[in-house]
C-alpha cells in the first residue's frame, strides 16, 4: 500500500525516460555538428562579428561555444528530471481517490479528541514510554487532496512541526515538514514521522504513524509533559510541490491536548452512585468583565458520610466562552448556620460567614475534563464533622460586556455511600492573590515563584506525609508555564507537575504518572512563567482575568487540615524597592503606604533595570507565608519575614535516546498501566 523508500509512478518514469532519450539524441547530433565545425579550416570562419570580433580567433573558438551549449543542456536536463520526480524524502502512498483493503494494526488507542468543531477530523493516540514514542491515528471523514497535522509552541502556524499528506495530481505523498516564519511549508531533510498505514474505512480515511518524543531535529517539536497545541488543516486542491503550501492560505484550526499521560481508562462507577448538581440559580451574568458569583447550597438533611468519586462540569449551553472556572467549597463545620445568598462574592453586603466556606470539594476550569478519583480514595462529603452548607463560586469572564445572559452552570458531584480507604483533599500551592506580586510590561520571559515552606509542612503534615495523585495548574492570560517541584534537604527531588506550554484556555486536571509522597519538612516550589510583550503597563496579581495568578491545586490523600500553602514577598521590602527605583530615577516623591501598590507599580519608569531589580527582590527578599486551615486561620507559628527556601541542587532533565540517553530495550507498543 505504501513504500518506505521513495518510488515514482510508471507515468513519471516513462516521461523521464522519454526526455533522457531525446536529450541523448540531441547531444549526439550536436557532437557530430561541432566536430565538423572544429575540423573546418580557418579560412572557412566568418570574418567579423557585428561588433568587429572574429568568431574563430584564438580567444573565442567553436570549442568554447560547444562547451557552453553542453553546459546549458546539462542544466536543462537537471531541471527536467527534477520537475518530473517526486519529493526525495517523502513516502509515496496510494492515491487518495482509491481505497486500501488492508485493516489497521490492532493497536490500542485509549486517547482520542475531535480536532474540528464539525467532527471531520479526529486524533487518537497511545504512548510507549519504554520506547519514548507516540503512536497517532488521524481519521478524516471527508478527505479531498490531503491533510496537515502539526504542533507548535502556542498553536502558531509559523515555526511549526508538521506531518503532511498531499496529492500532487498524479501521486500522494506523506512526509515530515515544517513551516517558516511566514507559514511557508518545506519538507524536512530529517524524516522522523514513520507512516505505518493509510487506508479507507467506512467512516473515513485513516492514517497511522508514529514519532519519537524527541528527535534532536531543531525543526521538530519536543513532545513533553503538559499541553500540546495541535494545529490542523485540509487541502482543497492538489499540490505539484509541497513548497507551494502556505498555512496562512488554507483553512486551519487549533486543539489542545495532554498527549503524554498515564494510561488510566475511566473506571466504571459503582451501581450505588448518586449525583448532586451544585449550580448557579439561573443567574443573570453582570455586564462587566470580571464577576465572581457566590451561591450557598445545602446538602440533603441528615446526609451520612459519602465519598465523591467523580465530578464534572455542567455548563449552560452558549456560555462556554464566559464561564472561566468554577469551585465548590464546603463551609466550616464550626459554623452551624450560613444564611442564604446568591450574589457577587465581592459584594460588601454579603454575609460575613461566607469567609468560613473555604474547603475545596471540587474545582473546574476552562478545558477541564471529567475527573475520577483513584480506587482507594474519595472526597468526603456529609456525615459527622462536616457541614451541610456548600458555597459555589463561578468566575464569569465577560470582556464583550454581554447583558441579559442567564447562567445555571456549576459542577455535578458523583458520590457513593460505599466508603473507600482514604479521605482525599485539595490543597492550594503557589502565590497569594495579591498585587504585591507583579510582572513588568514588555517581558518575553518573567518568573514568579510561590513557596510552601518546610516550616509549614513540618507543622501541618502527618508523619507519613501525603500522597499527591493529581493537580490542576492555573494562571491567567499572560501565563506560559507552570512547574511545581519537590525539594528535600535543599535538593530538587522530583517534579510534581510541569507544563511549559500552558494555556489558560486548557486547565484540565492532570493525573500524575507516579504519585508524589510529600513528607513533613519538605518544600514545594511553584514557579510560573509569564509573557507580557503585548502589555504597556505592569500586570499585578489579583482576581481579574487581566491580573495574574500562579496556582497549583494538588489532589492528595489522606486529607489533612492544611488548605492553603502559599506565599508572597514581604510588603515592607516591596516598599523599599519602590523607594530605591524612584530615587534612582531622580524622583523623591512619596511612595508611602497611602498610595496603593497597584498605583505605585503603574507610576514606575519601566526599563530593563527596573525589571531586573524587581526580579532580584522576588528571589531574595523575605516572604510572608499563608499556612492556612480551611477556616482561613493560620496554623500556630511565625509566618512573616520567612527566608526564601534555599535550593542547592537542581534536577537535570532526562536525556532522550537521540541525545545519548538510555536506549529503549523493547520495540513494541507497551500501554502504561
Amino acid at each position: 500500500m505504501y513504500n518506505q523508500e521513495p518510488s515514482h509512478s510508471h507515468w513519471s518514469q516513462n516521461r523521464r525516460d522519454h526526455y533522457v532519450l531525446l536529450a541523448a539524441l540531441e547531444i549526439r547530433s550536436w557532437c557530430s555538428i561541432s566536430r565538423r565545425f572544429i575540423e573546418l579550416p580557418s579560412s572557412s570562419c566568418s570574418s567579423e562579428s557585428p561588433k568587429g570580433m572574429r568568431i574563430c580567433n584564438k580567444n573565442f573558438r567553436l570549442q568554447d561555444i560547444t562547451i557552453m551549449y553542453f553546459t546549458a543542456l546539462a542544466a536543462l536536463m537537471v531541471i527536467l528530471l527534477a520537475s518530473y520526480q517526486g519529493p526525495t524524502n517523502a513516502v509515496e502512498v496510494s492515491s487518495l481517490k482509491s481505497t486500501s483493503p488492508g485493516p489497521l494494526p490492532p493497536l490500542p488507542m485509549p486517547f482520542r479528541v475531535p480536532l474540528d468543531p464539525g467532527g471531520n477530523l479526529q486524533l487518537a493516540w497511545n504512548i510507549s514510554y519504554p520506547d519514548q514514542e507516540v503512536y497517532m491515528e488521524l481519521r478524516v471523514a471527508d478527505i479531498k487532496h490531503g491533510v496537515v497535522l502539526g504542533m507548535s509552541d502556542r498553536g502558531e502556524l509559523t515555526n511549526a512541526d508538521l506531518v503532511v499528506l498531499w496529492d500532487s495530481g498524479a501521486n500522494s505523498y506523506f512526509g515530515d515538514a515544517w513551516s517558516d516564519n511566514e507559514g511557508h511549508v518545506s519538507l524536512d531533510s530529517q524524516q522522523d514521522y514513520e507512516l505505518m498505514e493509510a487506508t479507507y474505512k467506512t467512516d473515513g480515511f485513516y492514517m497511522l504513524f508514529k514519532r519519537p518524543f524527541s528527535t534532536c531535529d531543531p525543526r521538530d517539536y519536543l513532545i513533553e509533559e503538559g499541553t500540546v497545541h495541535i494545529i490542523y488543516g485540509l487541502l482543497e486542491k492538489p499540490l505539484a510541490s509541497l513548497d507551494q503550501l502556505n498555512l496562512s492560505r488554507i483553512h486551519t484550526g487549533l486543539q489542545r491536548v495532554l498527549m503524554l499521560r498515564p494510561d488510566t481508562p475511566s473506571p466504571t462507577l459503582p451501581p450505588d452512585v448518586q449525583t448532586l448538581d451544585v449550580v448557579a440559580p439561573n443567574v443573570v451574568i453582570p455586564n462587566q468583565e470580571t464577576t465572581y458569583w457566590c451561591f450557598i447550597q445545602m446538602l440533603p438533611e441528615n446526609m451520612p458520610k459519602n465519598h465523591i468519586i467523580m465530578y464534572e462540569s455542567v455548563i449552560t449551553p452558549g456560555n462556554e466562552a464566559i464561564v472561566h472556572h468554577i469551585e465548590v467549597f464546603e463551609c466550616s463545620p464550626d459554623i452551624r448556620d450560613i444564611p442564604e445568598y446568591s450574589g457577587s462574592c465581592d459584594d460588601k453586603m454579603k454575609p460575613g460567614k461566607l469567609a468560613f466556606c473555604r474547603h475545596v470539594l471540587a474545582a473546574w476550569a476552562m478545558g477541564a475534563e471529567a475527573f475520577y478519583y483513584p480506587p482507594d480514595a474519595g472526597m468526603p462529603v456529609g456525615g459527622p464533622g462536616s457541614s451541610r452548607f456548600l458555597r459555589l463560586e463561578v468566575h464569569y469572564n465577560n470582556p464583550l460586556l454581554k447583558s441579559g445572559r442567564r447562567d445555571s452552570s456549576g459542577i455535578r458531584l458523583h458520590y457513593t455511600p460505599s466508603l473507600r480507604r482514604y479521605d482525599a483533599g485539595i490543597m492550594e500551592l503557589g502565590l497569594v492573590y495579591t498585587p504585591i506580586m507583579a510582572i513588568p510590561p514588555k517581558q518575553h520571559t518573567f518568573y514568579l515563584s510561590g513557596y510552601c515552606t518546610s516550616r509549614c509542612t513540618q507543622t501541618a503534615f502527618p508523619p507519613g506525609g501525603i500522597h499527591v495523585f493529581a493537580s490542576q495548574l492555573h494562571t491567567h492570560l499572560t501565563g506560559r508555564g507552570v512547574r511545581t517541584v519537590l525539594v528535600r534537604g535543599g535538593k530538587e527531588l522530583e517534579v510534581v507537575q510541569e507544563d511549559q506550554h500552558f494555556s489558560t484556555h486548557y486547565q484540565t486536571i492532570r493525573v500524575l504518572k507516579k504519585m508524589a509522597n510529600i513528607l513533613p519538612g519538605d518544600v514545594l516550589i511553584t514557579k510560573c512563567t509569564y509573557n507580557t510583550e503585548d502589555r504597556s503597563k505592569p500586570t499585578v496579581g489579583g482576581f481579574s482575568i487581566m491580573d495574574e495568578m500562579c496556582v497549583n491545586y494538588i489532589h492528595y490523600y489522606p486529607r489533612i487540615k492544611l488548605e492553603l500553602c502559599k506565599s508572597h514577598v514581604e510588603a515592607e521590602y516591596l516598599q523599599k524597592y519602590f523607594t530605591f527605583i524612584n530615587r534612582f530615577n531622580g524622583k523623591d516623591q512619596c511612595v508611602c503606604s497611602e498610595v496603593g501598590v497597584t498605583e505605585q507599580y503603574s507610576q514606575l519608569q519601566w526599563d530593563a533595570f527596573t525589571g531586573e531589580v524587581l526580579d532580584s527582590l522576588y528571589n531574595t527578599a523575605p516572604i510572608s507565608m499563608h499556612c492556612n486551615e480551611s477556616s482561613a486561620r493560620l496554623f500556630p507559628g511565625e509566618w512573616d519575614k520567612q527566608p526564601v527556601p534555599v535550593v542547592t541542587s537542581i534536577l537535570e532533565k532526562p536525556r532522550y535516546p537521540c541525545e545519548g540517553g538510555a536506549h529503549p530495550t523493547s520495540r513494541r507498543l507497551t500501554p502504561v498501566v
